[in-house]
């Protein structure tokens, strides 16, 4: 048996903003951007040159799915996101506006920082110490 995660969801309050956010500050691609419905859309980003996991930006539709926007894990990191060059993007982030939750650190598995999303989602950016 294979399996793997393709998409992990990320509840947002509105499709264009959350795709300027991701593609023009973190620098995702934009993979897909499919009108489902007068309401619903699949869009799909990711992080340049990823060929794994991808995040599907879904716009909430109801009150209980609007109180989650920002905060799906109770506060805790959600979400993780390796990189070649923890120095680079750090500066990208600050460059950009980007909120950083905790500075830049050296832990045993490598270099890491936390910067908050648009929505206030908790991010860990992480160089591993293999790459």
């Amino acid at each position: 048996m294979k399996q793997k995660i393709a998409l992990v969801a990320l509840v947002v309050d509105d499709y264009d903003k959350a795709i300027e956010f991701y593609t023009k500050k973190l620098n995702f691609e934009l993979i897909e951007d499919t009108k489902l419905s007068d309401t619903k859309r699949w869009v799909i980003v990711a992080p340049q040159g990823s060929t794994e996991c991808s995040v599907l930006l879904a716009k909430a539709s109801n009150d209980e799915q609007k109180s989650r926007i920002g905060n799906q894990t109770g506060g805790r990191v959600f979400l993780f996101l390796f990189t070649d060059n923890l120095k680079r993007d750090f500066n990208n982030l600050i460059g950009n506006g980007i909120r950083i939750i905790r500075e830049p650190s050296a832990e045993v598995y490598g270099n890491v920082l936390v910067f908050e999303d648009l929505y206030g989602n908790h991010w860990d950016l992480i160089e591993p110490n293999n790459s």
